[in-house]
């Protein structure tokens, strides 16, 4: 072995980045690995002529303002103090479903949230204010458990937040029928479903009545100078803090050995010793790809990636338009469009070239951030949820043109839908599918997801699971495909998460003097 650290971090992506910050603010001596020439994973941004665009959907939500601020945005300010700043987003979303000509702009705040549902549905206001309550227990619920880990009393769990309790083996639609709310009104709270990638009959209600109250309640921000000031900030105060970072650096092999993690080894055959590793890529990249030798893996962990879903893989078109929103009519940050709000139905389209009910969830960055492109353009990101096996029968000829096809439609999608021209300005275009993501940052099927929160996979079961879950000393993962589920929020706090987990285990390593024993 070359070298030796308290702890490796393969992939700096957002959980990477927070797991690094961490391990080396708590003085282990931390090396995090980077394949791309870049940090940030899905948080950075490229370029195209005069345009800077951002690679995903990167809001951050539970923010009222700088001082109220709450969850991840109270962490990266105060605890990590990092040096970024926040734009917030005017309102939540724009709805519009062409078959029922619904055109709504919903707000945040509960309040006002309710008042606009029941204004479009009457008689619905009882119903979803209930709904909405309920959600905000449940985040209540996941706030106390973070602030009691070390000393959870599940009768007080019980006690005080019975009904997350109640709640935890339903769905998101199972809650929604037994407080009686209208389809109609439900058609209005779903749009952030796309967020999960999970059909409302299927997707966990711990987790989406959480997302949805952290949005709702509290506003969202974006990042003032785009996400790759998060990763930025995250590597200067980890690179002032001691920790080592190598960028161009493509790991091939972890390195066990009975059962315990002893080290990594590089594109290069360069083996470095560790007798921890934290990974921001996926379990199933993992098990099925980086351990060596490959009969360290128990046939446990590969029943585990095979029993869970991998979620969504996305297909983008960025456009760089030569008009500026004003002139466009474009009025909106975040637009949902789709025919219908049927999510049984729009699911299944991820998984076909040939849907023609597509959801796209688009975002014009310019009204959350004026100065993100040069005065009198516009940036506008089109982006759809997608499966990597809509891909499987198209070959290396016809790529391009399918590429094509599916831009177009999303593109005259959004024209007929906003009533806005949009071909006529196009500067700048470029265009992401599923195989873009995957070699972009290395992930299984280009997977930006992580594993589909379903109810026996959401935040509540993988928590109580975590334990079951460590089948090799010393291998921690952090990121969209961690205990916390995916999200840019998520991603971040798992990393301190795995950081505080490592630092226990580096602290035991430490006392039996050499920390490759079994």
């Amino acid at each position: 072995m070359d070298s030796r650290y308290d702890v490796i971090v393969l992939g700096s992506g957002l959980g990477g980045l927070g797991a690094a910050f961490e391990c080396s603010r708590k003085g282990l001596k931390t090396l995090l690995l980077e394949q791309h020439n870049l940090p940030g994973g899905y948080a950075t941004s490229f370029v195209r002529g005069r345009f800077e665009f951002e690679p995903s959907l990167h809001e951050l939500p539970d923010m009222r303002s700088i001082k109220a601020a709450t969850g991840v945005i109270r962490y990266l300010l105060d605890d990590a103090q990092l040096d970024v700043g926040f734009s917030s987003i005017p309102d939540a979303y724009r709805l519009i479903l062409t078959e029922k000509g619904t055109d709504v702009r919903m707000p945040f705040g509960v309040d006002n949230l309710v008042e606009t549902i029941s204004r479009e549905v009457p008689g619905s206001e009882e119903s979803v204010r209930n709904y909405m309550n309920l959600c905000r227990e449940v985040q209540d619920a996941f706030k106390y458990l973070n602030e009691h880990a070390d000393n959870l009393n599940y009768r007080e769990v019980l006690k005080k937040h019975g009904n997350f309790v109640r709640t935890g083996a339903a769905t998101a639609a199972q809650v929604a029928d037994s407080l009686n709310v209208p389809k109609a009104a439900r058609d209005l709270l779903l749009p952030y479903w796309c967020y999960l990638g999970v059909p409302e009959n299927r997707v966990s209600f711990s987790i989406w009545s959480s997302l949805l109250d952290a949005y709702i309640s509290s506003g969202a921000v974006i990042p003032k100078y785009r996400s790759h000031e998060l990763s930025s900030a995250f590597i200067d105060k980890f690179i002032r803090q001691g920790g080592e970072f190598r960028l161009n650096t493509r790991v091939t092999r972890i390195l066990a050995r009975q059962g315990r993690i002893t080290g990594v080894e590089l594109a290069g055959g360069e083996q470095l010793s560790t007798p921890i590793v934290i990974s921001n890529t996926s379990p199933t990249n993992v098990f099925s790809k980086l351990i060596f030798p490959p009969e360290e893996v128990p046939s446990a962990a590969y029943q585990n990636i095979r029993s869970r879903k991998l979620g969504f893989s996305l297909f983008v078109v960025y456009l760089g338009l030569d008009r500026s929103p004003e002139e466009l009519g474009l009025e909106d940050y975040s637009y949902f469009i789709a025919p219908h709000m049927d999510t049984e139905k729009l699911y299944p389209e991820g998984k076909s070239l040939d849907a023609k009910d597509i959801m796209q969830a688009s975002v014009c960055l310019n009204i959350g951030n004026p100065g993100c492109s040069p005065p009198g353009t516009t940036i506008l990101a089109l982006t759809a949820g997608q499966k990597a096996e809509a891909w499987a029968d198209v070959t290396p000829e016809t790529y391009n043109d399918r590429k094509e096809m599916v831009a177009d439609i999303m593109i005259e999608q959004f024209e007929k839908a906003v009533g806005v021209d949009l071909r006529s300005h196009i500067e700048e275009i470029e265009i992401a599918a599923p195989q873009t993501f995957a070699r972009y940052t290395d992930s299984h099927d280009g997977i930006v997801y992580g594993y589909e929160p379903e109810v026996w996979d959401g935040i509540v079961p993988r928590v109580l699971h975590q334990k079951d879950e460590n089948y090799l000393k010393g291998l921690h993962f952090c990121g969209g495909f961690s205990f916390r589920c995916h999200g840019y929020g998520s991603s971040i706090m798992s990393g301190k998460a795995a950081a505080e987990a490592a630092f226990a285990e580096a602290a035991a390593v430490s006392a039996k003097g050499d920390g490759n024993e079994s």
